[in-house]
């Protein structure tokens, strides 16, 4: 029998394993390629902010809640806040909602910022001192309530936290990682406001369902 070559060509594998065909090895990205650390870094960094992307947009187009809550306000966040324009972005793009601003506005929820910080935090460092490695916390606390100032959702805190290398060597591009990464937190923190104010919908939604059917079978008598 004639041995059966690989995709590199024909190859014997040892005695009395003769015409066993070899598979070809995946490669890695970036695989085979000299590049210098800032380089590689650089490209897992890229890497990096299609995931984050891909985070804040919603993979496989996940298509945003659908809210009863129609007209929303915020407060209590700083003119400046990044979590603040990452919750706009996501409530207007759910069907709908329109996000106002000021007092009297006729707003059907108002979401008020109790604490809002992105922080880091040093975990882990060298006995001269260099940092090694850092924390990222994006912390929420907030409330909703209506415009007549009762309470729709109870003071609640929202908290992600994500680990990150770091070398004083590319902390240009660690200071980029870093933004990625807050980034991505903020926009998941933001879903899970969004997903409480969807089911609260819900809830609501179900306490007026027997509502309306008793009205309806009361007229219909």
């Amino acid at each position: 029998m004639q041995p059966v070559g690989d995709v590199a060509g024909n190859a014997d594998v040892g005695s009395g394993m003769t015409g066993v065909r070899q598979l070809a090895t995946p490669r890695l990205p970036f695989a085979g390629t000299t590049l210098r650390p800032a380089q590689r870094l650089l490209a897992w960094l890229a890497l990096l902010l299609a995931g984050a992307l891909l985070a804040s947009c919603g993979f496989a187009m996940r298509q945003p809640p659908e809210l009863d809550f129609k007209r929303i306000t915020l407060r209590g966040f700083a003119r400046d806040s990044a979590m603040a324009e990452e919750l706009r972005r996501q409530l207007r793009a759910s069907p709908g909602v329109e996000v106002v601003d000021g007092a009297n506005n006729g707003a059907d929820a108002v979401i008020t910022a109790l604490e809002d910080g992105l922080e880091r935090v040093v975990a882990a460092s060298t006995s001269a001192g260099q940092v090694r490695e850092l924390t990222l916390r994006a912390r929420l606390r907030f409330e909703v309530r209506d415009a007549s100032g009762r309470e729709l959702i109870a003071a609640s805190e929202l908290l992600q936290t994500r680990d990150m290398s770091y070398t004083e060597s590319a902390a240009l591009a660690k200071e980029q990682e870093a933004r990625l990464l807050g980034r991505a937190m903020q926009a998941d923190v933001a879903s899970q406001v969004l997903r409480r104010l969807a089911a609260l919908s819900v809830q609501r939604r179900a306490a007026v369902s027997p509502a309306a059917s008793a009205a309806a079978s009361s007229a219909t008598r």
